[in-house]
């Protein structure tokens, strides 16, 4: 694809399907990439230079940061690992009895949280000689989470959502049946701390709001996406990738359709779309200040094995425009 001078493909990227993009909570130019080709690699986006590389048993599912010199990993070998970005060093802090699928940092409590297939959260405390610090069971396998502040959001299999304090796993908060009526492939907690938005796998993206009064629950909704009509039928795809700009408050979408979308979520408006990737978009993050976009582009197996484009990720440097609202657009072109 024609990539503009505004973007670039990372150098070395992984040999197989990316699961996880994520970048450093102060510094944009550090990039975690976790991968079913057993790795997960911290790319200098800046020089666009590989800068260290860390080896699981099996595929690595997901991957989050604590600090700039600091991340968590965990896939199918069921291992939680703590990674050391300047040293290269690992270790492993224990392990679920299945695939983990989550793994995200709470900055409010200094725990990791990793969700799994085998039904079950677990909190970790890296300092601690005992690192596993709580095990909450849950009635389906864990497939997405995210964690902002005090709220843990965490989406299951059945369309279950459970919304936790991180401070007290022992009670749910709020328990809940997804607005969406397929597998949810990914949540997100909206920069307002007010409630979150989720994808599945129908094209669609929900938003939906913590408060259960109804004048609050009167303002959720949820849109299609992410489909394509061809020979005059319409093709659904699943939006696999949800990722929030905490700067301007907009948010991305991206798809097996191998399109990234973004939204202006308080007016409900699409502000732009990009052309095409050559293949489906399995993972997205935005910078903590908001000016690169990072896009996995990497086939999910929706329609089995095929032939397919090589998996990289692709680094967007954005311009204000292309992330504002709406209204703050409108108002600085009147």
């Amino acid at each position: 694809m024609d990539q503009g001078a505004n973007q670039f493909e990372i150098a070395n990227p992984p040999a197989d399907g990316i699961s996880r993009v994520t970048f450093a909570p102060e510094d944009s130019s550090l990039l975690l990439v976790s991968s079913w080709d057993k790795t997960v690699n911290v790319y200098n986006v800046e020089e666009n230079a590989l800068k260290q590389k860390f080896e699981h048993q099996a595929a690595v599912l997901d991957c989050c940061f604590s600090s700039n010199d600091r991340a968590y990993s965990g896939g199918v070998d069921r291992t939680v690992r703590e990674l050391e970005i300047d040293t290269g060093n690992s270790r492993a802090l224990g392990s679920h009895d299945d695939a983990v699928k989550c793994t995200n940092w709470s900055d409010l409590t200094n725990l990791l949280f990793t969700g799994s297939w085998d039904k079950t959260i677990r909190t970790w405390d890296p300092r601690s000689g005992e690192a596993l610090q709580g095990t909450y069971h849950q009635p389906h396998k864990v497939l997405s989470m995210d964690i902002l502040e005090d709220k843990l959001v965490v989406a299951m299999g059945n369309r279950h959502i459970y919304i936790y304090d991180v401070r007290n796993m022992n009670e749910t908060l709020q328990k809940r049946e997804s607005s969406l009526k397929y597998m949810t492939r990914a949540v997100g907690c909206l920069p307002t701390k007010d409630g979150y938005a989720s994808s599945s796998t129908e094209g669609r993206v929900a938003v939906e709001y913590f408060d259960p009064s109804p004048e609050v629950q009167s303002k959720k909704y949820a849109f299609k996406c992410h489909r394509q009509v061809q020979n005059d039928v319409e093709v659904v795809y699943p939006v696999n990738g949800l990722a929030f700009n905490k700067v301007y408050g907009t948010f991305a979408t991206g798809g097996s359709d191998g399109i990234v979308n973004f939204w202006d979520g308080i007016n409900r408006k699409r502000i732009r779309q990009f052309p095409r990737y050559p293949d489906g978009i399995s993972s997205l993050a935005f910078s903590h200040d908001g000016k690169k976009l990072a896009i996995a582009c990497s086939y999910t197996y929706d329609e089995g094995e095929k032939d397919h484009a090589p998996d990289t990720v692709y680094i967007r440097n954005l311009t204000e425009s292309e992330c504002l609202p709406r209204s703050a657009l409108n108002g600085k072109s009147a």
